[in-house]
């Protein structure tokens, strides 16, 4: 996985998001809830437990408040390469989860020790070459029947390329398309893999997101999801 470069953009991260993104209306929480909440549905929708979840490359813990709204009852572990922000999280919000500093190839977690791993836009900033190494250790963390759910930029989307291109701290993302995600979770062990886009309207239009369940088969979401399973 890449050195822990984010180390230099803890204390700035939140507000380069935040002007990264403005052309969308919404600030970064609207977008660090609406996949945890995304997630959330899915899960139910398909009857798979969530005692134990994993938040890989959980950054400054933007995901932490909405994580507690969503998955009150869980027991939550966050794991990242920078220490410096893994200790913003715990400033930003003390409470009883579980830090871990991932060092080296390995996350210190016992296998088959999770039910769900979350990973949002960390795949882009890890090698590609590295990408395998990176799915097969999360699924040896998770238990059988367990997801990994992760949540990416679309690089078939011209707006959100623009907005990596132009972000100090996407300098050195390499966007990934779904088609080829899906198929690195195949090759690394996963099974059936599925993708859903998603973002399509921004805040002016937010009138219109209900519509966005029907068209998560259209390639051109800002983002998109994908689920596999242990």
């Amino acid at each position: 996985m890449a050195d822990a470069e984010f180390d230099r953009f803890v204390e700035v991260y939140y507000h380069e998001i935040e002007k990264n993104i403005k052309i969308s209306g919404e600030a970064p929480e609207y977008f660090a809830e609406y996949k945890i909440a995304d997630m959330a549905s899915e899960l139910r929708r398909r009857r798979v437990a969530s005692d134990r979840i994993l938040d890989f490359g959980s950054g400054i813990g933007s995901s932490i408040p909405y994580f507690r709204r969503h998955f009150p009852k869980s027991s939550l572990s966050y794991a990242d390469v920078s220490a410096e922000s893994l200790e913003k999280s715990r400033e930003r919000f003390p409470g009883n989860e579980r830090f871990l500093l991932i060092e080296g190839n390995h996350i210190d977690l016992e296998t088959g020790s999770q039910d769900i791993v979350f990973s949002a836009c960390v795949f882009h900033h890890i090698a590609h070459e590295e990408h395998g190494q990176w799915l097969k250790e999360l699924l040896r963390i998770t238990r059988r029947g367990g997801i990994l759910a992760i949540y990416e930029h679309n690089p078939l989307n011209p707006l959100t390329v623009h907005a990596v291109n132009t972000c100090p701290i996407d300098q050195n993302a390499h966007l990934i398309r779904a088609g080829k995600l899906r198929r690195e979770c195949l090759a690394a062990g996963w099974a059936s893999p599925s993708i859903a886009y998603r973002v399509y309207f921004p805040h002016f239009l937010a009138s219109l997101r209900p519509l966005e369940r029907g068209l998560e088969w259209l390639c051109l979401g800002a983002q998109y999801r994908l689920l596999a399973q242990r």
